[in-house]
């Protein structure tokens, strides 16, 4: 099972994943006051991509008419979005850029694994864009820095890829009589209890470890922005980090209103209550998910 969507040819028609990621950017870019050509890089950080080459980010940069400067799909699952802040961030310290715009488009509903119950039944499809950029006088939030952490694990997968038909090839012929048939269905798996029991420990751990490093302690922190995977891992994180007693407010939920959304999900709850801070203010935009993968961002509300 899988959603109907119809295939365009590439160059006559813009992607899927390319017009929703335009259609995200484009509204941030009015929101900013900016124009295409304002930008030096986009990058499109995302859990699944619907092709390998060439990168849907250069289609995007088309798509919104920019001109010059650089675009490149990166992927490093539910992370996705804060390692894109990352190098978005860093491409701005290193001089290579003064504006990045970092994209996450997730079709979820088309990589799932609908006849697994782990899988499937919490996942939604959205874009979100983010603008960061080098000003005189900020606004909005400036990064003050970020921590990222990866450690192999095999709990969450999805090895759909262009090796399959030979591996399939491989099991169907003589030579290799001891190969096992491939697994024909390869999206998106998790053992979502082994997930729950090994991220949320590591995942508060890098944070607390992040805010250390900065000399800030948990009490400054004002909000944390965190991925929406569900309810029980976001206040779990938010015990073992503030504690025990944390106000559930530090770390709202849009669960409700879209559920989890893989790399797209820490901007949405972002966006949504970035406005409730004072100036001044810290908060933490931390995703995890596949790999494993960590990332903490830093930010303070200028």
């Amino acid at each position: 099972m899988a959603p109907v969507i119809a295939y365009r040819n590439l160059g006559e028609e813009l992607s899927v994943m390319a017009e929703m990621g335009a259609a995200a950017l484009k509204d941030a870019l009015a929101d900013a006051g900016l124009e295409a050509n304002d930008l030096d890089g986009i990058i499109l950080a995302c859990s699944n991509f619907q092709r390998t080459y060439p990168a849907v980010a250069i289609e995007i940069q088309n798509a919104i008419g920019m001109v010059g400067g650089f675009a490149y799909d990166m992927n490093v699952a539910c992370s996705a979005a804060t390692f894109g802040l990352s190098q978005a961030h860093g491409s701005i310290i290193s001089g290579l850029a003064k504006r990045v715009a970092v994209v996450n488009v997730e079709i979820t509903s088309a990589h799932l694994n609908w006849r697994n119950r782990d899988s499937h039944f919490i996942f939604g499809d959205v874009a979100t864009a983010t603008i960061v950029e080098e000003l005189d006088t900020p606004k909005g939030y400036e990064i003050l820095n970020a921590k990222l952490f990866t450690q192999f694990s095999t709990n969450i997968k999805n090895e759909y890829g262009f090796m399959d038909r030979s591996e399939y090839l491989a099991a169907q012929t003589e030579m290799y009589p001891d190969i096992k048939a491939p697994v024909t269905d390869k999206l998106f798996l998790q053992n979502g209890r082994k997930v729950f029991r090994e991220v949320c420990p590591k995942v508060s751990e890098v944070i607390t470890e992040h805010l250390q490093e900065n000399d800030i302690p948990t009490s400054d922190v004002k909000m944390m922005w965190l991925h929406q995977a569900n309810a029980n891992m976001i206040d779990l994180i938010l015990r073992t980090v503030i504690g025990k007693d944390a106000d559930k407010s530090i770390a709202p939920s849009v669960i409700a209103e879209f559920a989890n959304t893989s790399s797209a999900s820490p901007m949405i709850v972002f966006h949504r209550y970035k406005d409730e801070l004072a100036s001044g203010d810290l908060g933490v935009i931390c995703s995890f998910g596949a790999g494993y993968s960590i990332g903490s961002v830093l930010v303070r509300k200028v």
